[in-house]
């Protein structure tokens, strides 16, 4: 018979068998567990890319909302790091005081470029002063993980805003435009294309 001290010193590790079964198990979770990685990855972009809209349309009412109060009256006081005041435009181009500096709106919206809803929505910790290009802009937008395309301080022109890092970028965007008349009307913010996230 085998005493204890026996069965001790025989035994210098796993089989062979022990160690394929424990591969197969790593395996077979890895199979299980990686697509659901890739799904939390995508569902975060969907997350920030419907955080970005919220954000863009939050800022348009807001904005439109301090235009119709002010009606049309500029500002006197002055607006933080802007040389000049707020016309307070309710048609027209114009621009609006944030706590930030100056927005610039058409027909009471903001314009769809950097100085326009880029600036009012907060999507760049960097506030575009009235002369920043869609370019230029895109550059300090990388960095917090957004594209623009398109857009402009004229009626009826339209931002596209999407994600950087989305497998098709083209299909992970919304748009937004201000107005669509001389007269006014309403901004649009399209709902988001997640497709591509």
């Amino acid at each position: 018979m085998h005493t204890l001290k026996d069965m001790k010193t025989r035994q210098h590790g796993f089989t062979m068998i022990e160690l394929i079964v424990v591969i197969v198990i790593l395996g077979i979770l890895a199979a299980v567990a990686l697509p659901r990685f890739t799904n939390i990855q995508r569902d975060a972009r969907i997350a920030k890319l419907n955080a970005a809209r919220g954000a863009v349309q939050a800022a348009s009412g807001m904005v439109h909302g301090v235009v119709l109060v002010r009606g049309g009256v500029a500002d006197t006081g002055g607006c933080a790091g802007a040389a000049t005041n707020a016309t307070n435009t309710v048609t027209a181009a114009g621009t609006v005081c944030t706590e930030n500096g100056l927005v610039n709106i058409i027909n009471g919206y903001p314009t769809a470029d950097a100085p326009g809803i880029i600036n009012a929505a907060g999507l760049s910790s960097a506030f575009f002063p009235s002369a920043t290009t869609i370019a230029q802009a895109n550059t300090a937008l990388a960095a917090e993980g957004y594209t623009v395309s398109g857009g402009g301080a004229l009626i009826g022109s339209v931002l596209t805003i999407g994600l950087t890092g989305a497998p098709t970028p083209a299909n992970c965007v919304f748009t937004y435009r201000p107005s669509t008349t001389a007269t006014g009307g309403a901004a649009l913010i399209t709902a988001a294309v997640t497709a591509g996230c």
